[in-house]
């Protein structure tokens, strides 16, 4: 049996409600009832009435337990906007929208489903390959090229340090 408690014409953009909403949506009321307890938006506190007051109804109308309620659906919809004008230079206006939202809050009761028994699928039954198929292919080796060439004589430090400064001239 499902509970809804509703709350039109909040006056807090749906927006930052719903940041708030989906902290709590799917979870049970006692859990939900601690997120919103710590939580410092401004909405928080404000759903957390709501939902007592889904709560409360749930127990006084459907004789429900508060430990087997959980919040099936929370909506946040989007209301009236209060348009204001505000003053800007050279005699020019903006507009501003003062947003506002209604929220439905909607709780169903926690149905254990049974467990079903699962059923074990028989493992394919792997046999052993005769000896004559094992047999491998031999693959001849390629040997690999070596990557540093031998060791050349060296040109004294002083010949190197000279090019090191003259790179670009030709020597």
């Amino acid at each position: 049996m499902s509970v809804t408690a509703k709350l039109p014409y909040l006056r807090i953009a749906p927006r930052k409600v719903r940041i708030v909403a989906d902290l709590v949506r799917r979870k049970s009321v006692e859990e939900a009832q601690a997120i919103l307890n710590f939580t410092t938006k401004k909405a928080a506190p404000i759903l957390l009435k709501l939902l007592k007051q889904a709560v409360s109804s749930a127990k006084t109308n459907l004789q429900l337990e508060e430990k087997n309620l959980y919040i099936s659906k929370i909506l946040i919809d989007e209301g009236p906007k209060y348009k204001r004008w505000r003053p800007r230079a050279r005699g020019m206006a903006t507009p501003i929208q003062k947003r506002t939202s209604h929220v439905t809050i909607v709780l169903d009761e926690v149905v254990k489903k049974p467990k079903k028994a699962k059923k074990l699928k028989k493992a394919k039954e792997i046999r052993p390959e005769p000896a004559k198929e094992r047999e491998f292919k031999k693959i001849p080796r390629i040997e690999k090229p070596k990557l540093k060439p031998e060791k050349e004589e060296r040109k004294p430090v002083i010949e190197r340090g000279i090019r090191r400064i003259f790179r670009r001239k030709a020597f």
